[in-house]
């Protein structure tokens, strides 16, 4: 745990808002997180991140794979995976701190093309997540990126070269062979992820098993076995946490109602919406979002 790394998170929070939760910096791609207590679950959509705790500890459900990391510790995330994280040790003396640092897959692949020998995926076909040390020159580098934030044309100017330094430390550390199935254009993670992308693109669009793995370059039986074990979920699965958190994303910012909400992501019946929404969320659409109205307020 590094105190200079605590001291500037907390700074920098103090100095723009000073409350717990998530915060959006100017460095694109770049998100701080601190929490003064214990947070109940909640639902987000993962993208390829470093998803890194400096204080206290995290607990992320992806399907039925849970993942705990503590300080000074990253969740590496290769896919767009819906899951459910919570704070899990946290107080007003020590709160949780958190970074969220996207990965640049083009910066990635670029470093990996310098690479002498170039690293080698490794062949164990696994979930396209992972936990790791930040430690070493590693965390030198998120401690600069941090540290920049106070000087916002320094960020500008320097962020690219320091991405391409997380990079280098990424793909010859110890997780290399996992890293690199990021930065390789035709990786089954990557051919998987595009046919995530497509999943994404219309969530709306009832789900046909044969054009996903077509885009993957798969059969169909091979395609739901790797989708599955990277994600953790089925494809239909998937498709149906997208659509609720979707709905819950129109009711909440855009005022839909429970009717609008559940035609715009898909669904024909709202009821079926409803039960599955409360299967997810825990409550019923309309009482989830006055709920989450009331603590926003």
């Amino acid at each position: 745990m590094s105190p200079t790394l605590i001291a500037a998170l907390n700074q920098y929070m103090d100095s723009n808002g000073g409350d717990d939760g998530a915060l959006v910096t100017p460095i694109e791609g770049l998100f701080l997180m601190r929490s003064t207590c214990e947070r109940l679950p909640y639902h987000v959509v993962y993208k390829p991140a470093l998803c890194i705790t400096v204080q206290g500890a995290k607990q992320i459900l992806f399907g039925d794979k849970q993942f705990d990391y503590g300080e000074m510790q990253a969740l590496v995330v290769s896919a767009e995976l819906p899951g459910v994280g919570r704070v899990t040790r946290a107080s007003i003396r020590e709160p949780y701190l958190g970074i969220a640092l996207l990965l640049d897959l083009g910066i990635l692949r670029e470093v990996a093309a310098q690479l002498s020998p170039p690293p080698k995926p490794n062949d164990n076909a696994r979930m396209g997540v992972f936990a790791m040390d930040v430690d070493g020159p590693l965390a030198d580098c998120i401690g600069r990126i941090i540290q920049m934030l106070g000087t916002p044309q320094a960020a500008t100017i320097l962020y690219p070269a320091i991405m391409r330094e997380i990079s280098y430390w990424l793909l010859t550390g110890e997780s290399a062979g996992e890293i690199c199935k990021l930065a390789s254009p035709n990786s089954r993670t990557q051919r998987i992820a595009e046919a995530i992308w497509l999943l994404r693109d219309d969530i709306a669009r009832p789900i046909r098993i044969e054009q996903l793995a077509d885009t993957a370059q798969m059969s169909p039986s091979s395609f739901y076995q790797h989708f599955k074990l990277l994600t953790s979920l089925t494809p239909i699965q998937y498709q149906k946490q997208l659509r609720l958190l979707e709905a819950r994303r129109l009711m909440v910012e855009d005022g839909a109602n429970v009717t609008g909400a559940a035609y715009r992501v898909g669904y024909e019946s709202v009821s079926q919406f409803s039960r599955e929404y409360a299967r997810m969320f825990g409550t019923s659409p309309k009482r989830d979002i006055t709920d989450l109205q009331a603590a926003s307020a």
